[in-house]
């Protein structure tokens, strides 16, 4: 792994900070929608390789206006295809800090299980001879039995 052990703190108030970043964020754009699975199926995708074919057609529509009949609203196309490489270059942007975050999630997450699992051991054997620590080894076993049901189920037994 290319990182040694996170050792990290986020303040109060640098969450808040970037709470309010993504707030900020999203009241510069307020026209964002939220698809269904329907209408995200019915779209006609514009990924990032559309980007170039659309650059190249609303440098037609700027050089040749006069080719497109009245009912083709060339303002609103050129709108679009700005728009859409806004939006390209906000989302590469924000594609990257999210990969960013859940990889130090899941790196800090599997730091957290490893000492979790440490504790566990230890609770579970203290319980043995410590009064009052049973229902604890117990609280922490559960996760495991969850563990151990799911792959029961995941991988029947012949």
């Amino acid at each position: 792994m290319p990182y040694q052990n996170i050792e990290a703190t986020v303040s109060a108030a640098d969450l808040q900070a970037i709470r309010d970043a993504f707030e900020l964020i999203a009241s510069k754009l307020p026209f964002l929608v939220s698809l269904t699975v329907e209408e995200r199926k019915a779209t006609f995708k514009a990924g990032p390789d559309s980007l170039s074919f659309l650059t190249n057609a609303a440098t037609a529509v700027r050089n040749n206006p006069n080719i497109f009949p009245a009912t083709f609203d060339a303002a609103g196309f050129l709108k679009d295809v700005e728009l859409l490489a806004q939006l390209t270059e906000v989302g590469s942007a924000v594609a990257s800090i999210s990969s960013q975050v859940d990889d130090t999630r899941v790196a800090v997450g599997g730091e957290a299980m490893q000492g979790g699992s440490q504790v566990y051991k230890y609770v579970t054997t203290a319980a043995k001879i410590t009064p009052g620590l049973k229902p604890v080894a117990e609280q922490l076993g559960e996760r495991f039995k969850k563990l151990g049901k799911r792959k029961s189920t995941d991988s029947p037994r012949p």
